[in-house]
């Protein structure tokens, strides 16, 4: 009972200052943004390359398995089965990653649990290097997989948590950008190199981190909800400027991190208490829609889409690669702080849906032998459509809104659960679209057509705009009730 009604009496408090965050966001869209949202300081430019060297090692791990899979089965004599666990081990790795990932960010900030990261994919990546059985090279994969988990929730945090609203969409989706390039440039060079030059070419985006994260500051917000006062203030000041007024922007943050740390800490039960509740739905139903709307069994089976429907698989695939890179950034230019998150959601969900209704009449097409010649041109243009139309939105903008949602002293739990069913998602489709395949190739995109329509209508009924607002006034909106 005095644990109730001490949340009660919390949750008054907190209503106070979402009140005043409301007001604030009025005035920002009345017009009347001051100071730091109009600079445009180097140092968060800086901090967000090094930060985003992590989700280029992302791509690199995940983009490696593919070019180098007859080269490691000829050399090692590994048979089809192990050189299966070899690749799908990674996902296995990143779900443990998602899974501690959070809570390691919140203990030891969020530049040490991208340090630990980046000492997990050294080591895989030297552990596969020097591989001469299959052991060595599981070891290898799951450790880079761990890596990848962690990253995959700490980089976009990190940005969010230390851009200015005004940039914080645009400079979060270099995320996702950063991860095709990743997958796309391994899969290039893999091409043309040996297996085990690509692995030590892995260690390449580690260094630059490693390196790197002597000359950025920790996230201000971290440093403010552990009572680091003076880093707090010194680490804003030295992201916005020598020069800039912090004093308002500190205000806000240390007001809602106090009336937050008031809260009883936060369990994974605690996210479904009512409070958290709409930024849970939101965080983890967006990572629903992107895993299962079928995006990692095309990737993982793009060559033997394009050569079961007559075309180059070699030829395809490249293709996939640079429009990967080529989409992602369109979209990155384009900026989500201009269009909004909702907009590109909405616009990617239709042309995954129209991808993969064109990808599904090419295969229902050579089942009853009717159109031989428009298969081949049919399929190559879904695929290639469903790639740019989850590049322009849904392969970033849900990581983006997950930033932005939850409030941080949930985040760690939040943020790694919701990672958490991202990567369980990836493993389900991918282990299952093989399966799906041999039931009904039409009838597999079919599927996945009507899972990214129902994306469009959860994305229109319950995700919020978030465009211009700080991160304490979309939690405070969202979790007003």
């Amino acid at each position: 009972m005095a644990i109730n009604e001490d949340i009660e009496n919390q949750e008054t408090g907190g209503r106070g200052v979402r009140e005043r965050l409301l007001v604030l966001q009025e005035q920002d869209r009345a017009g009347k943004d001051e100071g730091t949202d109009k600079g445009r300081p180097w140092m968060v430019y800086f901090s967000t390359f090094v930060a985003v060297c992590g989700s280029y090692e992302f791509g690199t791990c995940a983009g490696y398995s593919s070019p180098t899979q007859d080269a490691i089965v000829e050399e090692l004599s590994l048979s089809t089965a192990e050189y299966s666990v070899f690749g799908s081990i990674l996902t296995f790795g990143a779900m443990i990653g998602a899974i501690t990932g959070g809570p390691i960010a919140d203990f030891i900030s969020r530049k040490g649990a991208m340090r630990m990261a980046s000492a997990f994919c050294v080591a895989g990546w030297l552990a596969i290097y020097f591989a001469e059985g299959a052991l060595a090279l599981d070891i290898g994969r799951l450790a880079t997989g761990y890596g990848m988990g962690v990253f995959s929730y700490v980089v976009p945090i990190f940005i969010a948590e230390i851009t200015p609203k005004n940039l914080r969409g645009a400079l979060t989706a270099v995320n996702q950008l950063m991860i095709c390039a990743g997958v796309s440039v391994s899969f290039i060079i893999g091409t043309v190199v040996a297996w085990r030059v690509l692995a030590l070419i892995g260690l390449i985006p580690c260094a630059v981190l490693l390196f790197g994260l002597f000359f950025i500051p920790e996230s201000p917000r971290w440093l403010a909800k552990t009572g680091r006062k003076k880093e707090f203030e010194a680490a804003l000041q030295k992201l916005r400027g020598k020069d800039a007024d912090i004093s308002e922007e500190a205000t806000e943050i240390q007001d809602y991190i106090e009336t937050l740390q008031r809260l009883p800490k936060a369990r994974m039960l605690d996210l479904f208490q009512r409070r958290y509740l709409s930024s849970v739905i939101i965080g983890v139903g967006l990572m629903v829609v992107q895993q299962f709307g079928g995006i990692n069994g095309i990737c993982f089976y793009t060559s033997n889409i394009f050569e079961e429907a007559g075309f180059s698989s070699s030829v395809g695939t490249i293709t996939y690669a640079i429009l990967q890179v080529r989409y992602c950034h369109g979209y990155w230019r384009c900026t989500v702080d201009r269009a909004g998150r909702k907009p590109l959601l909405l616009i990617s969900g239709t042309g995954l849906v129209l991808a993969c209704i064109t990808t599904a009449l090419s295969f229902f097409l050579k089942v009853y032998d009717l159109a031989a010649d428009a298969v081949p041109i049919l399929a190559v243009t879904g695929i290639l459509l469903y790639i740019a139309a989850f590049s322009v939105g849904m392969g970033a903008v849900p990581w983006v809104v997950m930033s932005e949602i939850f409030p941080i002293n949930i985040k760690g739990v939040a943020g790694g659960f919701a990672t958490l069913v991202n990567w369980f998602g990836a493993w389900a489709v991918s282990y299952t679209f093989n399966y799906l395949m041999s039931w009904s190739s039409y009838g597999t995109f079919l599927l996945y057509a009507a899972i990214n329509a129902a994306g469009m209508v959860f994305v229109i009924t319950v995700v919020p705009e978030t465009k211009g607002r700080s991160l304490e006034q979309i939690q405070a909106a969202i979790n007003t009730e």
